[in-house]
């Protein structure tokens, strides 16, 4: 019974990381999800397509699973649900763009039928199990984000989702920082705050910012203009859109996460496009260079995107010329630094002229900056303050500037994905973890990639590959054929024809030295190969490929 008078709150992903947003709270018997975000694959991970959190807790507690709740419709905060919802059957939450986007992903992974959704805006109060849950208006980078104060029976928690402040939105109003206030009065227990931009002193810009920039790139120019931008940023698309319609060029969009984005905030209504101003890509070659805007996935370096393809001559549509402009509007994530330079130079060296720089005021970042973040803080005045949503050094920072603010230092918790705050109505505590390790999804393969093979690729990316085969008497242990050398990705066999031969040479001797001493299990005549050809390798070139013995018997 003494689980029950405590809230308990559970991040199984977002922190100390970049992605995959996802946090459990738990009271009594009923769950409560908010968020249920992928991550992209670092370079440990060759092959993998994203990462998503692992739901083990989740499968355990199946039956107290009540709701998930979304702030707002960015990958790192969806992108994982159609995974949830194809295990679990819950009800979810969220603003009309939101869903939209959800709609998609849950069409593709054929259980959109299946699946209960509730359209919410601001200022809307709605239950989710035990939870009574609020939606407070946000700004950010993406239209119909929210945060919401999550009534419990021991207080209410804040969770500010993604926000900044913009006094001049595109679309909409601004932050509701009177209900943020007003909650302060009421009392917040809790506040859960974004920490992405802790580091930046002072206030982030407004996206009107960006627009006037595009203005005056748009009419300064009269090459053919390329700009890369988040796909799910409508805001910077609208801007891109009536930039384009202002100099009279035609907009084309390339990259399908764009296509998809665009069609849902245009049958939303969160995206005006004037008659004419889009064309299809197959269509550019109609038009001079002044006339035309490319809008393309791939602002942050991501190998199969639209402008990767492109500055690696890989685009079937567009090909990079002396004639283009490109605007890379757009931070890199971190992480991603190596990636955005090398598709940069890039396309420096096809000729084009290329604007990706900070200072060129192309790009304003959704998240809060450092005055902003107090100004949150100022207005809730929690009892506990817990930041979230960045990597180990954002959440420091960010913890800091809540002592700054007025919090008692041990009442703000710096934590980890699964580890376990429970909160009463007297007193916080981290108690316990739960599991909370990565789900890495490889194609139509869902968690069936794990550190055996991913330590596998590795050493195949790095050291190659060696397969001997032999075929073996099964009467006598005689070598009828072979030991036959397969070299890939180690040496080309052509130029390493005296290794190959003493490779071949040491495979005899090993399957003659196991013969003599009456050795016919296969796992043992294996081992055996493979350990001497390994050190012999080893020796010849300091290096230590991947060895796979192939032995049949007739």
């Amino acid at each position: 019974m003494a689980r029950k008078s405590k809230l308990r709150i559970i991040p199984l992903g977002g922190l100390n990381e970049i992605g995959k947003n996802m946090t459990v709270f738990e009271y009594g018997n009923d769950i409560m999800i908010l968020d249920c975000g992928m991550s992209f694959p670092d370079e440990q991970m060759p092959g993998i397509d994203f990462v998503i959190p692992d739901f083990t807790y989740l499968e355990k507690n199946r039956e107290k699973l009540r709701g998930l709740v979304i702030t707002h419709g960015h990958e790192d905060h969806i992108g994982a649900i159609p995974y949830l919802l194809s295990e679990y059957n819950m009800p979810i939450y969220g603003t009309n763009l939101t869903l939209g986007l959800v709609q998609n992903k849950l069409k593709e992974h054929g259980i959109l039928s299946k699946v209960k959704m509730t359209r919410v805006s601001a200022g809307d109060i709605f239950r989710v199990g035990c939870f009574q849950v609020e939606a407070i208006r946000t700004n950010h980078s993406i239209a119909d984000s929210l945060a919401y104060c999550i009534k419990t029976p021991v207080g209410n928690i804040v969770h500010t989702g993604d926000f900044k402040v913009d006094i001049t939105p595109i679309q909409g109003e601004m932050i509701d920082l009177t209900r943020f206030g007003e909650l302060g009065k009421e009392g917040v227990l809790a506040l859960m705050s974004d920490s992405t931009n802790v580091e930046r002193p002072g206030v982030s810009q407004s996206e009107r910012n960006v627009g006037l920039t595009l203005d005056n790139v748009f009419s300064s120019t009269k090459k053919r203009i390329i700009i890369a931008t988040f796909a799910s940023n409508v805001h910077r698309v609208q801007q891109i859109i009536n930039a384009a319609h202002k100099c009279n060029r035609k907009v084309a969009v390339s990259g399908r996460s764009m296509l998809n984005v665009l069609e849902v905030a245009v049958a939303l209504g969160y995206t005006k496009v004037p008659s004419g101003v889009l064309i299809n890509i197959d269509d550019i070659k109609k038009y001079k260079p002044s006339q035309l805007v490319i809008m393309t996935t791939g602002s942050q370096g991501e190998p199969m995107s639209a402008l990767y393809r492109m500055a690696f001559s890989d685009h079937r549509k567009v090909e990079i010329t002396k004639d283009d402009l490109i605007v890379v509007s757009a931070n890199p994530i971190p992480g991603n630094e190596r990636l955005v330079s090398n598709v940069v130079n890039e396309l420096f060296k096809k000729g084009a002229e290329v604007i990706y720089d900070k200072g060129a005021d192309i790009h304003v970042s959704g998240h809060a900056c450092q005055d902003e973040l107090k100004m949150i803080l100022a207005l809730t005045k929690p009892k506990y303050f817990i930041p979230v949503h960045g990597e180990f050094r954002h959440l420091k920072i960010h913890a800091e500037l809540g002592t700054i603010m007025g919090v008692d230092k041990k009442n703000v918790f710096i934590m980890d994905n699964g580890k376990v705050l429970e909160i009463s109505k007297t007193e916080a505590k981290l108690n316990g973890v739960v599991p909370s390790g990565k789900t890495l999804i490889d194609g139509l393969g869902v968690g069936d990639v794990g550190n055996i093979v991913l330590r596998d690729r590795k050493h195949l990316a790095q050291d190659g590959l060696i397969v001997v085969t032999a075929t073996l008497c099964a009467k006598t242990g005689d070598v009828l054929s072979g030991p036959a050398i397969i070299s890939r990705g180690f040496v080309y066999v052509r130029e390493s024809e005296d290794l190959m031969i003493e490779i071949e040479a040491i495979a005899k001797e090993s399957l003659a030295l196991c013969k003599k001493k009456h050795i016919h299990d296969w796992s043992t005549l294996k081992n055996n190969m493979k350990a001497a050809i390994s050190d012999h390798i080893f020796k010849k070139t300091k290096r230590k490929p991947m060895i796979l013995p192939v032995i049949m018997e007739v």
